[in-house]
């Protein structure tokens, strides 16, 4: 059965460039040009990827994106004219799988949806649960728990925590966390770790400023240890 995928662009040449593209590469394709229609077409008939515009018409990209997060997984391929890293870091803090500025060659395009739909399919119950002093991670039921309280955590962090557990304390090289979390293409972007290792740390450690578990080997990566570091 073919993938499909919802198409959200306000743009009438760049929906109608990747209607074609996509339908030549065998994908079933919805498009649609503003973000209510974008809402509405998802849970009618929830797709196996969106690629979305973030400056659409009447809702805010990342807005439509945070209310898809909050009923599904499907991934997300972001589509903006936004090169600034803070917006980057913004769209995949809410749960984008991956982010494409404007204007982008077609067969990265067409690489990065197809990167995003395999790890989609990727179940992360393949990493056993990971237990610790101050917080338990299933990756079955993707549920976190941290001094009590149930933590949540985006897919884009799941990713990462999942390279990271199925190492148990052994360093992962900011290379492979990068292409564990995003996708082939990515190796480079090591400020994109960082932000989202902070955030980990403030949602799962007792102190983010003295880390007791996700910790950062300077030059090499990080590796995530059940036994507190002090």
């Amino acid at each position: 059965m073919s993938a499909r995928v919802l198409v959200v662009d306000d743009d009438p040449t760049i929906l109608r460039t990747l209607r074609i593209n996509l339908r030549a590469r065998n994908y079933e394709v919805e498009a649609v040009t503003n973000g209510r229609d974008a809402l509405s077409a998802f849970m009618e008939a929830p797709p196996d990827l969106v690629v979305l515009d973030l400056g659409l018409p009447d809702v805010d990209g990342v807005e439509v994106l945070r209310r898809m997060r909050r009923i599904s997984r499907v991934p997300v391929v972001v589509l903006s004219a936004r090169q600034d890293s803070d917006d980057k870091v913004e769209a995949l803090d809410e749960g984008a799988d991956d982010y494409v500025t404007k204007p982008f060659g077609m067969d990265e395009l067409m690489a990065r949806i197809r990167a995003a739909i395999r790890r989609g399919g990727e179940a992360l119950a393949s990493t056993p649960p990971f237990s610790c002093d101050d917080f338990t991670l299933d990756f079955d039921e993707r549920t976190c728990e941290a001094s009590g309280s149930i933590v949540h955590l985006t897919p884009t962090e799941w990713r990462l925590l999942a390279e990271l557990a199925r190492h148990d304390g052994r360093i992962v090289p900011h290379e492979n966390l990068l292409k564990a979390a995003w996708g082939p293409t990515y190796g480079q972007e090591s400020n994109y770790l960082r932000v989202y290792v902070s955030q980990l740390r403030r949602k799962l450690e007792p102190d983010s400023s003295r880390p007791r578990h996700l910790l950062t080997e300077p030059g090499l990566g990080y590796r995530l240890v059940r036994r507190g570091h002090d």
